[in-house]
């Protein structure tokens, strides 16, 4: 739909080795369920790839990146499975032209800890209740959102992707 060409993986049905074979051009490492730990080579792929093949985690995969960087991984102040937020942003990179705020859906009942953050992160989202929504790597090219911007409900997702594909 965004012009694309996708091929989609379980985290824990290929190895480093067949993904550096694709030679991607871009990897996205995408919504759960579960936590971090259990997201198969998912920490993995952002650790070798993230410093050279644009990197974007969504939901368990902002997660991923959150703890790879050194971030704890806690619970949200509020289950958020099938919600939608209003999500302020910074207007840059992934963000670019999108309204602000805008409405996204939510699927999650974990968050990176905005106190435990990484210093090699940037916040770019929050909610009005300074939950982390979105954060980037200031030296790589590796970027998170916690919301899914690939649901209908999530105004201006695509826009986003397309931003993403656009890197």
């Amino acid at each position: 739909e965004l012009g694309a060409e996708l091929a989609v993986y379980r985290n824990d049905a290929i190895t480093l080795d067949e993904i550096k074979k694709l030679k991607p051009k871009k990897i996205v490492i995408s919504p759960g369920p579960g936590e971090p730990k259990d997201a198969g080579i998912s920490k993995d792929v952002i650790k070798i790839f993230g410093n050279i093949i644009p990197t974007l985690g969504v939901c368990l995969g902002h997660q991923c990146i959150g703890e790879v960087f050194g971030g704890k991984i806690v619970g949200a102040k509020t289950l958020m499975h099938g919600k939608t937020s209003l999500i302020h942003h910074d207007g840059k990179g992934i963000f670019k032209g999108i309204k602000n705020p805008f409405e996204a859906t939510r699927y999650h009942s974990l968050i990176v800890e905005k106190k435990t953050c990484p210093k090699a992160l940037e916040i770019t989202a929050e909610t009005k209740d300074k939950e982390i929504m979105g954060f980037v790597h200031k030296s790589y090219p590796i970027y998170g959102v916690q919301f899914h911007p690939e649901s209908i409900l999530t105004l201006d997702g695509k826009k986003l992707l397309k931003n993403f594909l656009d890197l």
